[in-house]
Parts: structure tokens; sequence; C-alpha cells
């Protein structure tokens, strides 16, 4: 379980970016898999979201999670729901108390954010679809709806894929010229012809401050070269297993 000092000092704010290691005791199986999937135990899964929730002395109950589809989609949550009924969508906020707001990632960026003096938070999920089109913007925006100064908000980017890690074509660096040529900066060459690096960190960073959001803190684990730490889907292609977890990241309203 990671924590970032700058959200731990948002009065009445509990957050916590997960790792892949096992949360509850007795268990000889390190997988801390939180992501629902129709290859995974159902079981097993709301055992390690019990245990996560268990370390910040929170009932699961509360937890409310989404069906996320890399969209820039944002929802206001007043009341937690069953996995069943998720929304398909990338982020929330929320100003109740009594909802826990929760993101899963496997090198995705997990964006956990609150206004130090509004009460109001929010978590998003950003790879490069949803920080393309808009969903960092759109979670500010919303929080800014329920009350949020962006000034007064901290932004802490949890563990994700790094810049060293994330190869890409040049189809991939197209979308992103396209949209605007300054996001060139975002791509260094690799050692592979007609590839190059994408800085996601970078770009989210970049997009936070752009959105005036006062504080924002770079994540500083990449989920795709940490394996005994992180699940990671880039890691899994490479290696060509079969399948890869998530981790879980979690904030909410003490």
């Amino acid at each position: 379980m990671l924590k970032v000092k700058a959200l731990s000092a948002v009065p009445g704010v509990v957050h916590a970016f997960f790792t892949r290691n096992s949360s509850h005791s007795g268990d000889n199986d390190s997988d801390n898999n939180c992501g629902f999937s129709p290859k995974e135990d159902g079981n097993r899964i709301r055992k390690n979201r019990d245990a996560c929730m268990a370390r910040l002395n929170l009932n699961s109950d509360i937890l409310a999670s989404l069906r996320q589809c890399h969209t820039a989609t944002v929802v206001t949550v007043t009341k937690p729901w069953i996995y069943a009924e998720a929304p398909n969508a990338d982020a929330m906020v929320s100003r109740t108390s009594g909802v826990a707001l929760s993101i899963l990632t496997a090198d995705c960026a997990p964006i956990l954010l609150a206004d130090s003096s509004s009460n109001v938070i929010a978590a998003a999920h950003a790879g490069w679809r949803g920080a393309l089109g808009g969903v960092i913007d759109n979670v500010v925006d919303a929080m800014t709806a329920l009350g949020a100064t962006p000034q007064n908000t901290v932004a802490a980017i949890g563990p994700c894929i790094a810049q060293a890690s994330y190869e890409v074509g040049a189809e991939f660096v197209d979308r992103f010229i396209n949209a605007d040529d300054r996001y060139a900066d975002y791509f260094v060459e690799s050692s592979r012809k007609n590839h190059n690096m994408f800085d996601l960190p970078g770009f989210i960073i970049d997009r936070l401050t752009a959105n005036g959001v006062g504080t924002v803190v770079a994540p500083i684990w990449n989920t795709c070269a940490a394996d005994e730490l992180f699940f990671s889907y880039r890691r899994s292609v490479l290696k060509h297993a079969p399948d890869h977890g998530r981790q879980l990241s979690v904030i909410a309203l003490a």
C-alpha cells in the first residue's frame, strides 16, 4: 500500500495506491488482483478488495468502481453501488462522506484528487486514449462544479507505465501530433526504427497543470519494470503471459 504525503495532508481524506502483493493475512498467494473479469474467481477478487479496504479501516460496502472503457466520461457519486451496477466511465467525483472512489489499473495511470478546502474528491483512470480524449480536463471541471477550486486541489498520479517502457508506433504518434503539434514533445526516438517512446506521466502532469491544479505529484514507480510490485499489461504482452491482474487505487472522505 502506497500513500502520497500531499494527499495525506488534506484534512478528512483517506487514500492509497495498492500493489499486487496480497493484502489478506494467512494467504500464501501474493496475487492481489482486484479487477473483476470472466477469467477470475469473483470470490477471490471480492476477498482482495475487502482486504484492501480493511487496510484503510473502511468497509468494502462503500467502495464504488467503474466499468472503465478508456473514455473521458466522468460521473458524480452520491452513494456506492455494487459492481454489477457500475456505470461505463473513467472518472468520478464526490463530496459525500461514506463513499470510496476506486480505480483499477495495469499500466494506465490512476489519479487521485482532493480539494483541501471544499471536501471534494475525485479518481480518474488515464490511459493514452482517455488522457488525449480529455478525461483529465473533465474531472477537474466536474470537481469545480461541486465547489472545488483547482488551485487548492492536490492530484497524485499513482504507479503507471514510464516512458522508458512505453514503445509506440508511428500511427500512435500521429494521433497526438494531429491533435496538437506541441505534443511531439512527449516522444523520443526508440532504438527500433519507426518507433518512439511515449511519456504518459509527463502528458498527464502537463494536462493537470494546464487545468490549474495547484499541487501535482508525479509517479515514482514504473509498473512495467517493477514485476514484484505491480501488474502490467505491457509486460504480460511482452512475456506472452495469458493475462494480467489490476491493482486498486482508492480515495474517500473520512
